[in-house]
């Protein structure tokens, strides 16, 4: 068991340090799907709304079932309808953030786009905001003793404050616990509520707050897509 991966992971779900955004804070989040489909139709494609759809039919089907099976049957939808591919190749940006219908209108994005998605996902069938974390960690490339390692999301689930987190990732395609993930070093995480530090008791300052400035720019076009913080 990678000891100091959980317990960086357990301080973040404890949240020890609040930073209070500028969105609204809400029990909810619901998905519009008929809006969410005349956005997709209008800027994809009319074949790009069967996506929609499906999505619906998934989200409905696990509606009434245990949050650890609805983790692994979100967690497949978006592992067997969207690929991995660069900020720089689709938006020609650096650090773009898509919008759930974005991602799933290319069937393409990379690990922010994939973590903010299956959080859409998880937070319309009712998981609640404190359970929920988009992690930002340093992963490892090229296996447990490579010196290299990126920058990466994952989204972490958390049963419990403090319980071990699981964790969803566009890299690998289960849902494992945190002791399982010792590739993973996490550096932040947040939600629509707040944002912590991985592993201190400092408020988080620079590049934390440049990007929570990405996160309330793609809630906002969440909202006006119809993924809706209610």
């Amino acid at each position: 068991m990678h000891a100091t991966l959980v317990r960086s992971l357990l301080l973040v779900g404890t949240a020890f340090i609040l930073f209070c955004c500028s969105v609204v804070i809400s029990a909810q989040l619901k998905i519009d799907f008929q809006l969410l489909a005349e956005h997709m139709r209008e800027r994809f494609s009319a074949d790009r709304v069967e996506v929609i759809v499906r999505w619906r039919q998934l989200l409905e089907e696990i509606a009434d079932r245990p949050e650890s099976e609805q983790l692994i049957k979100v967690n497949e939808f978006f592992h067997r309808n969207v690929r991995y591919q660069s900020d720089t190749t689709l938006y020609d940006e650096n650090d773009y953030w898509a919008t759930p219908m974005e991602t799933l209108g290319q069937g393409l994005g990379d690990c922010e786009d994939w973590a903010i998605a299956k959080y859409a996902s998880l937070r319309h069938l009712g998981i609640p905001d404190e359970r929920l974390r988009l992690i930002y960690v340093r992963a490892k490339i090229g296996g447990q003793r490579s010196p290299i390692s990126q920058a990466h999301m994952v989204l972490g689930y958390f049963e419990t404050p403090d319980a071990e987190p699981m964790i969803l990732d566009s890299l690998v395609s289960s849902v494992m616990p945190a002791s399982e993930r010792t590739d993973l070093s996490p550096t932040f995480s947040f939600n629509a509520d707040g944002l912590w530090v991985g592993q201190g008791s400092d408020r988080a300052a620079g590049t934390p707050l440049a990007r929570l400035s990405r996160w309330r720019d793609v809630l906002d076009r969440m909202h006006q897509e119809g993924i809706r913080l209610q």
